[in-house]
């Protein structure tokens, strides 16, 4: 038959090969080196790094205080070794605690898990699914071209542009918490990048003003938030700890708190903002942007996305709702709020949640049966965030239940004896440097503020003289993504590297120290809170406190 083989002579020899000899040798060969290679890589060498750093801390570094401490140091080298190298992806290493602590010994599987799914979590999620009803009606769109129409100038200022950024987060941050202030701006910011080529497309200079946009919103949102006492739950809590420490004392009203924090934080607002111009604005860098942020294609754009359909309305709507419910819950001790009514049982997560619920249930009226949002958009929801959130959440836990928090303790009991004019310096530089290493900004607070009360007392100074710096300098974690929420929504964007937060946030935590040792002891003569700190060097008037 046509195209049928006659056997080959060979076929009768049953030694024969059934396959040549000796296309498979090269090709085994080929094999087994490209294995090699790919197993003995750098990224492999991190893998290995943070169990070897753990092992090493568990056998060789004695600590003198329970085993659990131990264990507690070495889990956290491992999960910071890992996220540092990012040996393996952010997300997978922020699911490590949920099996590193039960293993260790050091919780419960059911203790961790709960870290992962607490009040401040609640309010992330609730924050970002209303946010994805912003950009899905492109309301974050229209307020980022009038943010950027009203602050970039004719022609475009880069500078005046990023000014105005920082100062409209500022505002914002100064009467909302960090998290929802980050998730609101950052839905402008991802705005205004937007108008902007793709990243593939960028030039040097436009992929920096992308990540200078970016980093504004995660800087100027904790620094907003120093200035008045409900701009993050650390002033709360140094205000708080102050009333329980000495409860006969006068309290940190408001406008104390605003007189002393508020020329601290613009201080720190115009720092961050030379540094950033001077790093991410280069020469010529206006006429470069100029294409796509000009006045007047602005104008055009923002006359071509019409007037606010119903949709934009509603979501702007519950935007203001949400912000509303967040600023009135809790107010002051003197007026509770409207918490009071639920006996304080509604928090912050709650709110959020309940807003988001209402945008699956009000209609769009675009089309009949949808929703200002559905189910399968929720899909985007950013869960490596969650998972990194619940991480250092539970990291904060555990080194608390660990026994690991008395060992720093008590690495801090040498600033006993630092001279008076060094210690605000010093316990800010110490305080800005754990805030680091815990997500938490209010945990690292509530850790760190009681042991600077004992530390006042046997110096014989005021408490509030390390109080205060110290519990602003814990709002200085502008290094790693995973030090506060703030900094890891920015980070989840993708258009800023740790590279880019520690390039940023050495010179400017170096700068927030500075800020602090000038104006606690100068400003403070000024206020309450130093008047009150006059005391404290007349020891007979210790027991009046």
């Amino acid at each position: 038959m046509v195209g049928e083989r006659s056997p080959s002579p060979a076929s009768d020899d049953h030694n024969a090969p059934l396959l040549p000899v000796h296309e498979p040798v090269e090709g085994a060969q080929s094999s087994a080196s490209f294995t090699i290679k790919s197993i003995v890589t750098l990224k492999n060498l991190y893998v290995i790094l943070g169990p070897l750093l753990s092992l090493f801390i568990c056998l060789f570094v004695k600590l003198d205080a329970p085993p659990t401490s131990q264990k507690m140091l070495g889990v956290i080298a491992w999960v910071f070794a890992w996220w540092v190298t990012q040996a393996v992806p952010l997300p997978v290493t922020s699911m490590c605690p949920l099996f590193l602590f039960p293993l260790f010994g050091i919780a419960s599987a059911d203790s961790v898990a709960h870290s992962y799914m607490d009040d401040v979590i609640a309010l992330v999620l609730g924050s970002f699914i209303l946010a994805l009803a912003v950009e899905r009606y492109d309301v974050h769109r229209r307020l980022a071209m009038n943010v950027t129409l009203l602050f970039c100038g004719d022609p475009v200022n880069p500078a005046l542009l990023l000014l105005g950024l920082c100062a409209t987060t500022f505002f914002v941050s100064m009467w909302l918490l960090n998290v929802p202030t980050a998730v609101i701006m950052m839905s402008v910011a991802t705005g205004i990048v937007q108008r902007l080529p793709p990243v593939q497309e960028q030039s040097e200079a436009v992929n920096k003003f992308c990540r200078a946009v970016i980093l504004t919103v995660v800087y100027a949102t904790p620094i907003g938030g120093i200035s008045t006492l409900t701009g993050t739950g650390v002033n709360l809590i140094i205000v708080g700890m102050w009333k329980s420490f000495f409860p006969e004392a006068k309290p940190i009203s408001f406008n104390t708190w605003f007189f002393f924090g508020f020329p601290v934080a613009i201080l720190i607002l115009i720092s961050y903002w030379c540094i950033i111009c001077f790093l991410y604005v280069p020469k010529g860098l206006g006429q470069a942007l100029s294409p796509y942020l000009d006045k007047a294609h602005l104008k055009r754009d923002l006359e071509a996305l019409g007037p606010m359909a119903f949709a934009e309305k509603m979501v702007l709507s519950m935007f203001g709702l949400l912000i509303i419910l967040w600023m009135t819950r809790r107010i002051t001790d003197d007026i509770p709020g409207w918490g009071a009514l639920f006996h304080d049982l509604v928090g912050d997560g709650s709110v959020s949640v309940m807003v988001a619920v209402l945008l699956f249930i009000i209609p769009n009226m675009k089309q009949e049966g949808q929703k200002l949002i559905s189910w399968n958009e929720c899909k985007n929801l950013p869960w490596n965030l969650i998972l990194l959130l619940g991480a250092g959440f539970a990291i904060a836990d555990g080194v608390q239940s660990s026994g690991l928090a008395n060992v720093l303790s008590r690495i801090l009991d040498f600033l006993q004896d630092t001279p008076y004019l060094a210690i605000i310096p010093a316990v800010s530089l110490i305080c800005s440097i754990i805030t680091e290493f815990i997500t938490s900004n209010v945990a690292t607070a509530t850790f760190l503020i009681p042991l600077l009360y004992h530390i006042a007392i046997t110096m014989h100074v005021h408490p509030l003289i390390l109080i205060i710096p110290g519990g602003i300098a814990t709002e200085f974690a502008y290094w790693l993504p995973t030090s506060t929420p703030s900094n890891v929504v920015g980070f989840s964007t993708g258009h800023i590297e740790i590279k880019d937060m520690v390039k940023v946030g050495v010179p400017l935590k170096v700068v927030g120290i500075i800020v602090l040792s000038i104006l606690m002891p100068s400003l403070g003569e000024l206020t309450i809170i130093f008047i009150l700190a006059n005391k404290c060097f007349e020891k007979s008037i210790w027991k009046d406190f």
